[in-house]
């Protein structure tokens, strides 16, 4: 499955700094003038300037869909083959209960055997589902400021200064645009994601360092969102999959499970009930693809593909699509409860 692209989704997003944020360069300068620890920093848009890689994001992303997929399920392997592994032990697993995939064709095995959060963020023997893009400030917005911070180390035995006094550099204003990309992704894995940045919000978790002791909290702007389906054409005012000979309403969320064959998903290990559909009907209306290149303010409409747009952060924005690929999530917490 995962050689073609059945599904890709694009989510248009600002992080904005609710409070002061540092994510540290991995070196330290020879300048004496600036602080100890600096903002990471890099060349974009004809200019120096501090950015949040991607990198960062995406770690601080999976710990925490981790944590939450560990808060419903478990990271020990369940002695029921037909059960679902939902997050394994990073310190611990070796990955021995995967299949060695030298020849290339057991590739549905390896997926199957994985956890749920491998199956999207990867793991030694398959990709990531996910790309998330570095995150650049967006000055036109709002400017950047950064500030200068002291501190010191405590000795928690005689309470006096162990290390220091040092100072680094925090962000405290800005706003920082990203774009997160899933491909060939269910209904349930962009759900889980959608919690994560409704969580990353609200303050649950925060990025970068110090986090603990106040750092690293952000707003969540959910610019635009794009699900596209290469496959597909609209005809009839509904989606029709080349592949499969598949019909769809012109309203229908589509996961990738949709697009396998009955026995190509059971290999996989999607959910194959006819009750358990990888679908979910939402508010907005397929359209046909569109090429850009440049014409952002006038695309061109193609014949192949279709997609679906949300935008804006307001209730029939691009929530509405996370509120209908939350109801897949908890589709598939009930089907697993109701196994175990």
């Amino acid at each position: 499955m995962h050689k073609r692209l059945v599904n890709h989704c694009t989510i248009a997003l600002s992080l904005i700094p609710d409070g002061p944020i540092l994510i540290k360069s991995g070196k330290e300068g020879a300048d004496p003038t600036k602080p100890d620890m600096e903002f990471v920093e890099t060349y974009h848009a004809g200019g120096k300037t501090i950015y949040l890689p991607g990198s960062s994001l995406k770690g601080a992303i999976r710990a925490h869909a981790e944590r939450i997929v560990r808060t419903v399920g478990s990271d020990q392997r369940p002695t029921d083959d037909s059960s679902q592994l939902w997050a394994n032990d990073p310190l611990n697993d070796k990955y021995d209960y995967l299949p060695d995939n030298k020849s290339g064709k057991l590739g549905a095995e390896i997926y199957k055997l994985s956890s749920f959060t491998d199956q999207l963020f990867g793991n030694t023997s398959i990709a990531s589902r996910i790309r998330i893009e570095d995150a650049y400030p967006d000055e036109e917005a709002q400017p950047v400021k950064k500030e200068e911070r002291n501190g010191v180390a405590i000795d928690r035995v005689f309470g006096s200064v162990a290390v220091g006094p040092f100072n680094y550099q925090v962000c405290t204003a800005g706003e920082f645009k990203t774009k997160i990309h899933l491909k060939n992704f269910t209904l349930a894995q962009l759900g889980l994601i959608g919690l994560v940045l409704r969580d990353l919000n609200d303050g649950w978790f925060g990025i970068g360092f110090a986090k603990s002791r106040g750092l690293g909290t952000v707003q969540v702007k959910l610019d635009s969102a794009v699900v596209q389906y290469p496959s597909c054409e609209i005809r009839d005012n509904q989606i029709h999959d080349f592949g499969q000979q598949k019909r769809w309403a012109n309203n229908t969320l589509l996961g990738a499970g949709e697009f396998l064959a009955l026995e190509e998903a059971k290999r996989y290990g999607f959910l194959t009930d006819q009750n358990q559909e990888d679908r979910q009907d939402t508010s907005v209306l397929a359209k046909k693809m569109q090429l850009t290149f440049g014409l952002e303010n006038n695309p061109l409409d193609i014949d192949i593909g279709v997609q679906l747009s949300w935008h804006g952060n307001d209730e029939t924005g691009v929530p509405n699509l996370f509120q209908c690929a939350v109801q897949s999530w908890s589709k598939v917490l009930k089907v697993e409860r109701t196994a175990a």
